[in-house]
């Protein structure tokens, strides 16, 4: 049997409830049949939450140690390389997609200064404690936000524009008109906070996969 050709590789962080099966649905949906996805676990052997109060300790725990977030963080990429010997996987080309919270950690990853292709945010959190760590990024950035997101106001996006424009990054945010915060998650249905927008999410998926497309290329 023969090989097939190693393919870029796509690290996605899932929001808050961590992995699970829906988590795994989306992570086969941003792999498709031309890249590699491995699905990092921010929160560690034996904490998997069942609920939006378990999914909010193990967030905050994490969000409120941005050192760690990053180490984490930092350390799926190291193991998703390392996995190049067993899959046909271009450790060249390798980017980073997070959803809610995971955008958050997806933005906190490239302020890092991880060395990366591209990294994409879905309606993640887009507040840092030191703006001035985008100096770090070396790869475009391409946010995709809900324009009426309460969980992300308006006041934290012009604070992030500033820290792109600040570090002169390569950076777009999309803002889909009437969509709000999980805009992407078909299990989200809290009317004006948390809710499924087909339309913005097919169109966000279709901007990461121009994105993606234009960071692996040759």
């Amino acid at each position: 049997m023969t090989m097939r050709s190693p393919r870029p590789g796509v690290l996605m962080v899932p929001n808050w409830m961590g992995v699970n099966e829906q988590s795994a649905q989306k992570a086969a949906r941003a792999a498709g049949d031309q890249y590699v996805v491995f699905m990092a676990d921010m929160y560690g052997k034996g904490i998997r939450p069942s609920n939006a109060d378990e999914a909010k300790a193990a967030a905050t725990f994490v969000r409120s140690d941005r050192p760690l977030m990053r180490k984490r963080a930092q350390a799926a990429v190291d193991v998703f390389k390392a996995q190049a010997g067993q899959v046909a996987l271009d450790t060249s080309k390798l980017g980073a997609i997070g959803f809610c919270f995971g955008g958050g950690t997806v933005l906190e990853l490239a302020r890092s200064g991880a060395d990366l292709k591209g990294f994409v945010a879905f309606h993640g959190n887009l507040d840092t404690p030191q703006p001035s760590d985008a100096l770090n990024i070396k790869a475009p950035i391409l946010v995709l936000h809900g324009a009426d997101d309460p969980l992300v106001p308006q006041e934290q996006v012009d604070g992030f524009m500033a820290e792109m424009k600040a570090a002169k990054v390569d950076w777009q945010l999309i803002s889909y008109g009437g969509a709000v915060h999980s805009f992407t998650n078909p299990a989200a249905n809290v009317v004006g906070v948390n809710a499924y927008h087909p339309v913005a999410a097919a169109r966000a998926f279709k901007a990461m996969d121009g994105l993606l497309s234009e960071v692996f290329a040759d």
